[in-house]
């Protein structure tokens, strides 16, 4: 009997060719097909280098290194991964008949009246098919399919937070240098200046200069003190953020040192068409991916309405002694139980649920539009900033060039008392303020091309 029991799962898994999921259908890209204010061709897709080879300094390719491997939300993200397999390999076994083995026992006395006590043994053992529902409308492939694209979301997600944290922990070290430079120009103008204050104080009571001399050579080096003090704060809060990232300490010898020594292998990157950029970004692929899950709802939850076959069965020996159940006396039976249910009147349960299932698509898709125009903003504000970016920074440098040179003749015809005090103490503070610009253009320019290399879709997991 228990052949015939082996045909049971091969009867439960035929099922018929009813689809009622819908047929799925990627949206339109709601966005442009052309970057706006693009600084470079945009033609097909771009390729773009690998992480280590994007960047080339030593330092920070050493911290992304530590940052993947110690870095609790990537690994957080890594572990749904797992649990979203784990949840996949149970909704897909709901595909195929539960099958177990089973042995029990039934021990019934009996006493008439007036009479003896009489005991009644029974064991059986055998294989148990459990209520299996053979799925002609494709309701359970639809929740399959469904949790199947679950899964596959979680690994785009994945791969979007390594993105993120490749970029985040490069911005925060090129944050780090740029800090770190101004605290220096800080300290060299206070060192600077309070050389100077002296000086003028000497003047002042030498009869040469007079206390208001004093008071706006004291005004700059104030100026550079508090600078110091507020820069010396943004290092420590700097050190603070790339430590969370990393998820250890920053190591002494992988700190920044300047921004000049923050390198790229390459010196720019194509921004190809957004067709071929936004739909192989992860996190566009993990929108999409939560898009087909809601589709693959939807069908399963059409099937609902129609009839659902479910069969269960049982085949094995029995003997009223336990040992001969494996002696090959005993008796053999078996049972099989199909049972059809045809939903009639449920309150309006099934209707609800399809039109939650509706609603949970339409949001799906709305949120995958979204998420396009996210991503294509965030591209073309990369694209507008690296095309002024350079501009900027050429002025940056010619400014800082120009107030270095009137800061010299100032001080000159100062010292020769041609000009006041005043002249040179508006040259001092131009000088500073451009150095500081500079330094802070420099940092934005870096910054910018870290910001393009992970909105193009740079720094995924191989």
């Amino acid at each position: 009997m228990i052949q015939r029991l082996a045909l049971l799962p091969a009867l439960a898994l035929l099922s018929a060719c009813a689809v009622l999921e819908p047929r799925y259908e990627r949206p339109a890209l709601p966005v442009p097909g052309q970057w706006p204010a693009a600084s470079l061709p945009a033609q097909g897709k771009p390729t773009l280098p690998e992480w280590q080879a994007f960047y080339a300094d030593d330092k920070l390719r050493a911290l992304i290194t530590l940052a993947l491997e110690e870095n609790r939300d990537l690994r957080v993200a890594a572990i749904n991964i797992e649990r979203a397999r784990a949840l996949y390999r149970i909704q897909r076994a709901e595909r195929l008949p539960a099958i177990d083995a089973a042995a029990a026992g039934n021990i019934q006395g009996v006493t008439p009246r007036g009479g003896d006590e009489s005991v009644e043994r029974t064991y059986t053992a055998g294989l148990n098919l459990a209520a299996f529902e053979i799925d002609f409308f494709g309701r359970v492939r639809g929740l399959s399919r469904s949790a199947l694209q679950q899964y596959l979301a979680t690994e785009d997600a994945r791969d979007s937070a390594q993105i993120s944290l490749i970029s985040e922990v490069a911005a925060a070290y090129i944050t780090y240098a740029g800090d770190l430079e101004l605290l220096a120009l800080a300290q060299r103008t206070l060192d600077a200046q309070d050389q100077s204050l002296t000086l003028t104080q000497r003047r002042f009571e030498e009869g040469v200069s007079s206390q208001l001399d004093v008071y706006r050579a004291q005004t700059i080096v104030e100026t550079a003190r508090a600078d110091a003090a507020r820069y010396t704060r943004f290092v420590a809060q700097d050190e603070n953020a790339l430590a969370l990232l990393l998820g250890a300490p920053v190591p002494e010898e992988l700190r920044p040192t300047t921004i000049d020594a923050v390198t790229f292998g390459v010196a720019e990157l194509p921004p190809g068409l957004p067709s071929d950029v936004l739909l192989d970004r992860p996190d566009i692929r993990q929108s999409e991916h939560l898009l087909r899950s809601a589709n693959a709802d939807v069908g399963a939850a059409r099937a609902a309405f129609f009839p659902s076959v479910t069969i269960a069965g049982f085949a094995g020996e029995t003997d009223s002694q336990f040992e001969n159940l494996f002696a090959g006396v005993s008796g053999q039976f078996w049972n099989f139980t199909p049972q059809l249910n045809l939903p009639i009147f449920r309150g309006g349960a099934l209707r609800g649920q399809l039109g939650a299932a509706n609603a949970d698509r339409d949001i799906a898709v709305a949120q995958y539009e979204r998420a396009i125009q996210v991503a294509f903003r965030e591209v073309a504000d990369a694209l507008a900033a690296r095309a002024t970016l350079g501009d900027e920074l050429a002025a940056r440098q010619s400014l800082a060039n120009a107030a270095g040179g009137s800061y010299q003749i100032s001080e000159a015809r100062y010292r020769e008392g041609v000009d006041s005090y005043l002249g040179l103490l508006d040259a001092q503070r131009e000088l500073y303020t451009a150095q500081q610009g500079l330094v802070t253009a420099r940092v934005a320019r870096a910054t910018n091309f870290v910001t393009l290399y992970k909105v193009l879709g740079g720094g995924a997991q191989e």
